[in-house]
């Protein structure tokens, strides 16, 4: 058995009654998500509603990954202070109310408002689900229940481009989007009668009394950052994650029709196979990472080199438009980098007690998406100022991998050496301490 696989102090046990648990904390984030990505396919309708143009339409992305990102710390702090049903609760309200508004939304800015109201509930369901996981099960199922956690967000972005978008042209803006928005009442229904934050009979508060609110805050912020476990999965999100989520939020069509010359049909073909390369992927990260918890970082960079090197391929290509191949290679890899993201949950998992849990995984999950912001900035900052030469925009893909990567190799001595020290009392503490 792998040292990330021997049994600690307190595990819970799992259980059938843990999956039924945390699965009604997962059809949340699979909700969350549907609602989420629901306007890329609702884009070209959107600017025919509001009367926008292609850059106030991309505000809608931009400002969401901007609310998105900017909840992460929070939330993580909400989670370790107030327990995982109440965040999620809070979170289903939010999305819901940010869905049935953007339905009913009769401007430009009240559908921003919506957007961004959503986007504040979307980021709290994602932590509360990790925090859930580490609550009910066994410390050796973290790496595979974290995948499959990111596994229904997928699930929840193909429902949405296959449902949602049926609905969307089939009965109409706000039928499609007020009924989709019913699914949030569906959830919370469950969630409010059944889920309980930890094995334990009594539900209890997670962190201290109100008046102890800033000290709290500063001991979470500071405990968490401290441990180099923590940093470096915030650098593995940071680098893993971004390439992926640029090209399916915002910037994968336009490549793929503009510079590709396919057909958007074709070019979406590409897009459900970078989802499906994801989902498939994040089952055999999870398998390996929890069977053998020193390939964490091999998996991590042979991804990130594996993304860099097909991103050079296709861009490097004399003439500029490699074969279909190509491309289907780089959908295929780019799918990987959502699993190789997860990975930083599992770096900051072991290096955090459970009262941690929720801020530590908040800060990973922050850098994941400050890279993609910055790089849905820099892309199309770099086509304005280019004329739209994609392959010059795309080149900042190589910038912000180079600066994760030295992040990761400089912690990466320092956050072994901590696991070690942890792991080692740990084992000391269950020889020594008798049970209680």
């Amino acid at each position: 058995m792998s040292a990330g696989s021997a049994g600690l102090p307190g595990d819970p046990p799992g259980g059938r009654r843990a999956l039924v648990v945390w699965s009604i904390g997962v059809s949340v984030y699979f909700v969350a998500v549907i609602f989420r990505t629901s306007l890329g396919v609702a884009g070209l309708d959107a600017a025919d509603r509001f009367h926008i143009s292609a850059s106030a339409l991309s505000a809608f992305s931009i400002l969401q990954l901007l609310v998105y990102a900017g909840m992460q710390i929070p939330v993580g702090l909400l989670v370790d202070r107030l327990g995982t049903k109440k965040v999620l609760v809070i979170g289903t309200a939010l999305f819901t109310a940010g869905q049935l508004g953007f339905a009913l939304a009769p401007s430009y800015g009240t559908a921003l408002a919506a957007r961004a109201l959503l986007g504040c509930g979307d980021a709290m369901t994602f932590i509360s689900v990790l925090r859930l996981g580490t609550r009910w099960f066994p410390a050796r199922r973290g790496p595979m229940i974290a995948q499959l956690a990111g596994l229904a967000g997928m699930a929840g972005t193909l429902v949405s481009t296959l449902v949602v978008a049926r609905l969307l042209h089939g009965v109409g803006w706000t039928a499609a989007f007020a009924g989709s928005s019913l699914a949030g009442v569906l959830v919370l229904v469950p969630l409010l009668l059944f889920l309980k934050d930890h094995p334990g009979a009594a539900e209890r508060p997670e962190g201290p009394r109100p008046r102890q609110g800033a000290a709290f805050v500063r001991r979470q912020l500071s405990s968490s950052w401290a441990e180099p476990g923590t940093r470096i999965g915030l650098w593995v999100h940071f680098t893993s994650q971004f390439p992926a989520m640029v090209f399916l939020l915002l910037w994968g069509l336009p490549f793929l029709v503009e510079a590709q010359g396919l057909t958007p049909d074709a070019a979406g073909g590409l897009l459900t196979l970078l989802v499906v390369s994801n989902m498939l992927v994040g089952l055999v990260y999870g398998q390996i990472v929890a069977r053998h918890h020193a390939a964490r970082l091999p998996l991590v960079l042979g991804t990130v080199g594996a993304t860099a090197a097909v991103w050079a391929l296709t861009l490097a290509w004399p003439g500029g438009r490699p074969p279909l191949a190509v491309l289907v290679t780089l959908c295929v890899v780019l799918g990987a980098g959502g699993p190789a993201s997860m990975i930083g949950f599992d770096f900051a998992r072991p290096a955090n007690p459970p009262e941690r849990q929720g801020t530590a995984s908040g800060i990973v999950n922050m850098g994941g998406f400050v890279a993609s912001m910055t790089t849905l900035l820099a892309v199309g900052l770099l086509l304005d100022l280019t004329g739209g030469e994609y392959r010059a925009a795309f080149s900042a893909v190589f910038v912000l991998q180079a600066v994760g990567l030295a992040q990761i190799v400089r912690l990466r001595a320092r956050a072994a050496t901590r696991e070690r020290e942890r792991l080692v009392a740990s084992r000391v503490t269950t020889v020594h301490v008798p049970a209680a």
